[in-house]
């Protein structure tokens, strides 16, 4: 008989996510977390006196994204999300919103009128090749510029691609920047999760341990699909006028730490999580999962695989020769975080939102302590600034620019700075690239699964992790092994 029904290895933020689900469908699951702390990237902690988040994150698609599904679903517990606020661009003359729909291209007056003209045709002609059914996961953003754009433009929209995958405009997908500006909205059907609680209860589950169904009592699913259906590509083609970028985008009252804590209170006492605890091999029988092998050896019938999956060949030794190939596709990228904890709430961050300096060493920076004063102590402000770190440069060098970089932007800065933190992650354990590999939640090893930002490139960060949760439930169930 199995010490457990699932073993999770991780506890970041898609393998708590995993154990919460699954202990909800009556499963007793242990999670592994070779760290000291879980939540990875999706966290807070203190340093003098500031609270900082491990990167800055801008939690998207929270009116009908998978986060909310999953929050609506099965936490116990549910943070509050504040308003995002905007996206702002800042130059060493000027300060104004991202534009979101054409008539805001149009007057951008940062960029020049005839580049801009140029953007708002680029973006029509991509968006009507997406809505009616063309795939641009494999067009390049550059292939749908011109080659007679000012510097300005091309550093303009390289710098908004790196934000949104990791890369530049001639590795970074078409489908990418529609999707992450808002022109195209991903969504989780109702009826997807419908159809998993309706699964869960044909095995004669308690309907207690997994909460109300998501369908609104007075709309019957198969009307809502048909109008979707039909409305969408008019939808679509008309935020051309009316589009917003920080649609249904928020921030965590309390901070990122207030997200992970919903989720740990939410957790059953059938989860039971071990830190500290490194899995060192993945153990198989005939082609099965069988356990794993950390400080001692556990077993399960099902193992759910958080970490990288490109770490997954050096675990386990039965994997086919060919998927662990194509794992070697996968993109990985850095980002550096740099947090200021200033002795004054400036002027110059006096909005609620974040900007984007997209000149040499670009940044995204956000202000949270503007969503929430308890972030810093009383009378200060706390700024994240967020760079892409190249790999092929020496990062001591690249933290030395991106302070010169913040300098130069807000001058007078550094006369306010009390608190500096310096971060260097890996935002996304996959980058969205046209060539870039993305594993499936199945593996070859039957019971053996993986879930995670390399196993779905919807979204970025916290809602890709969502996403992919969403799709291991989705094959589980479908696999007959969801419920227990």
């Amino acid at each position: 008989m199995e010490d457990y029904d699932v073993i999770v290895v991780g506890a970041g933020i898609s393998g708590l996510l995993s154990a919460l689900t699954l202990s909800k469908h009556g499963n007793k699951v242990l999670v592994l977390e070779k760290g000291k702390f879980v939540g990875g990237n999706c966290n807070s902690y203190m340093v003098d006196g500031f609270q900082v988040d491990t990167g800055a994150h801008a939690i998207t698609h929270l009116q009908v994204g998978p986060l909310r599904r999953l929050m609506d679903n099965y936490f116990d517990y549910a943070p509050v999300f504040e308003d995002y606020g905007n996206y702002f661009i800042r130059t060493n003359d000027a300060f104004m919103k991202v534009p979101s729909n054409i008539k805001e291209f149009v007057t951008f007056d940062i960029l020049p009128r005839k580049d801009r003209m140029v953007i708002t045709q680029a973006i029509t002609k991509a968006l009507t090749l997406s809505t009616f059914g063309t795939d641009l996961s494999k067009q390049s953003v550059y292939e749908f510029m011109p080659g007679n754009l000012s510097q300005d433009t091309y550093d303009f929209m390289d710098t908004i691609c790196h934000f949104l995958s990791g890369k530049d405009m001639e590795q970074t997908s078409a489908q990418r920047i529609l999707a992450g500006s808002s022109f195209v909205r991903d969504s989780v059907p109702e009826e997807q999760l419908e159809t998993i609680m309706r699964s869960n209860e044909k095995v004669g589950i308690e309907p207690v341990p997994v909460p109300k169904s998501i369908l609104p009592p007075n709309l019957h699913a198969s009307l809502q699909t048909r109008l979707s259906k039909v409305s969408n590509p008019f939808t679509s083609l008309g935020r051309l006028a009316t589009n917003k970028v920080t649609y249904s985008q928020g921030y965590p009252r309390k901070g990122l730490k207030s997200l992970l804590n919903a989720l740990l209170f939410s957790l059953p006492k059938t989860v039971e999580i071990r830190t500290g605890c490194e899995v060192k091999k993945i153990l198989t029988s005939n082609g099965r999962v069988t356990g794993v092998e950390a400080d001692e050896v556990y077993t399960a019938s099902k193992v759910i695989f958080t970490g990288f999956v490109t770490d997954m060949p050096s675990m386990i030794e039965s994997l086919p020769n060919s998927y662990i190939e194509e794992l070697k596709g996968v993109v990985h990228t850095k980002s550096l975080t740099v947090w200021t904890g200033l002795d004054t709430i400036m002027d110059e961050f006096n909005y609620i939102g974040s900007e984007i300096w997209f000149k040499d060493a670009p940044y995204w920076a956000m202000p949270i302590s503007n969503y929430d004063a308890s972030l810093a102590p009383k009378g200060k402000q706390l700024v994240g600034f967020t760079f892409i770190v190249d790999a092929q440069k020496s990062e001591s060098d690249q933290i030395k620019k991106a302070y010169d970089t913040i300098y130069q932007a807000i001058p007078g800065i550094e006369d306010h700075i009390e608190m500096v933190h310096n971060q260097i992650t890996i935002p996304e354990k996959a980058a969205v690239t046209i060539d870039g590999y993305f594993a499936d939640v199945r593996t070859p090893i039957s019971g053996l699964y993986a879930a995670g930002t390399d196993t779905d490139k919807r979204s970025m960060g916290i809602t890709r992790a969502a996403y992919s949760v969403i799709e291991l439930l989705k094959k589980m169930n479908e696999d007959g092994c969801l419920h227990k």
